[in-house]
């Protein structure tokens, strides 16, 4: 499979769209490790071997992304109890 190709593809999407580096690096690498880690089954150590990066820091990343998930759900239950009220 020759990747070079499809990231061009999707790069020049992302220039496009007016995506910046720093978001663009970020949104990546989430998606990488999320995807990782569902593959091998949610399991910490076989993930970071799988990526070939210390366990504690794809611990720290998932438990990150968790974090800021549950604080999104929490700020659109908040805008939706508060559109009701209106």
């Amino acid at each position: 499979m020759q990747i070079r190709p499809r990231l061009e593809a999707l790069i020049d999407d992302m220039l496009d769209g007016h995506i910046l580096l720093d978001e663009a690096l970020e949104e990546f690498e989430k998606l990488y490790i999320e995807k990782a880690y569902t593959r091998n089954k949610k399991r910490i150590s076989h993930t970071a071997a799988a990526l070939g990066i210390h366990r504690n820091t794809i611990s720290k990343r998932v438990n990150s992304y968790r974090a800021e998930e549950r604080k999104h759900q929490q700020n659109g239950a908040r805008r939706r109890g508060n559109s009701k009220a209106h």
